[in-house]
């Protein structure tokens, strides 16, 4: 998780296909530490990608439009990017990554 100019960089590990949705939970990924997204759209035609921004975007109570993938199309491994994110959205995210435990 980084905050670059008026934007923040998520690390975001998707598990796709999965029975029930959520968000919440942490992964030690190639980015970092990364925010755990279920999603039960199959990872086919980026659909489980679009999901997940989907879902982190509900999580995170900003609009969809304002997420957008930075890095990861192909891969589970994604990095999300919030444009102009508000001042409690880093604490947000760390209680949904940090707070769960697995």
């Amino acid at each position: 998780m980084g905050t670059v100019d008026d934007s923040l960089t998520i690390a975001v590990r998707v598990k796709p296909g999965v029975s029930r949705a959520r968000v919440g939970g942490r992964h030690d990924g190639p980015h970092g530490p990364a925010l755990v997204i279920a999603v039960t759209a199959p990872a086919v035609d980026g659909r489980a990608t679009e999901a997940a921004r989907r879902a982190l975007a509900d999580a995170l109570g900003v609009r969809p439009a304002v997420v957008s993938l930075r890095a990861g199309a192909a891969s589970r491994d994604k990095l999300f990017l919030v444009e102009r994110p508000a001042a409690g959205l880093p604490e947000v995210l760390r209680r949904l990554r940090d707070g769960s435990a697995e």
